[in-house]
């Protein structure tokens, strides 16, 4: 006999675990494509910041700044798309900036990171384009983004689990008692009580 109850605890397992896989994809957060500088660029000269990102994000905050703290960024930043655009206020004197950025991604998830870029002569200047960000270095603090598998899938996962031991044991509690064997039946007392004639 099946029983209706173990069925549905089961199925609503597989629905979760397929809501989970499909699920996994859609969390990733968006994340920066490229930047103007680069990351760890050597440039000449900087009007403007560019950050390019995956998708579109929202409520860009961008700050410049050199090694003792001063900014430089000018005005409110803008966002084009996936691009978030930051004017820079003058001519930046040699040395090494940061740019320190955060945003609201697609999915609704803020992210931050920061881009150290030095500014020298134009002679020892690099080109300082679009360029793909470079992987972080030791000691440098790259976008803060959740990385790996979100800690609500593994909660989904584990209650799938305990779902399907709890059937199991659902089913193993309602089988059947087995039938007695013939030779297990009762031993009937023998002689007039059972109905015998001497």
């Amino acid at each position: 006999m099946k029983h209706p109850s173990v069925r549905a605890v089961f199925l609503f397992g597989i629905s979760c675990l397929f809501a989970v896989v499909f699920a996994s994809p859609a969390s990733a957060h968006d994340s920066l494509k490229k930047s103007t500088p680069a990351a760890n660029a050597v440039v000449s000269g900087l009007d403007e910041i560019e950050l390019e990102f995956s998708a579109h994000v929202s409520f860009p905050v961008v700050v410049l700044h050199d090694a003792a703290g001063r900014r430089f960024e000018s005005g409110t930043p803008r966002v084009d798309g996936s691009t978030v655009v930051e004017g820079v206020a003058g001519p930046l004197p040699p040395g090494s900036y940061t740019i320190a950025w955060r945003v609201v991604s697609s999915d609704g998830h803020p992210i931050e990171g920061e881009i150290p870029f030095i500014v020298g002569s134009s002679s020892a200047a690099s080109a300082g384009g679009t360029a793909p960000v470079a992987s972080p270095v030791a000691g440098e603090e790259g976008p803060r983004q959740e990385t790996g598998t979100p800690g609500w899938i593994w909660a989904v996962v584990a209650a799938v689990v305990v779902l399907g031991v709890a059937a199991v044991l659902v089913a193993r509690g309602r089988k059947p008692p087995t039938p007695p064997l013939p030779d297990d039946v009762e031993d009937r007392p023998s002689g007039p009580e059972n109905g015998e004639r001497g």
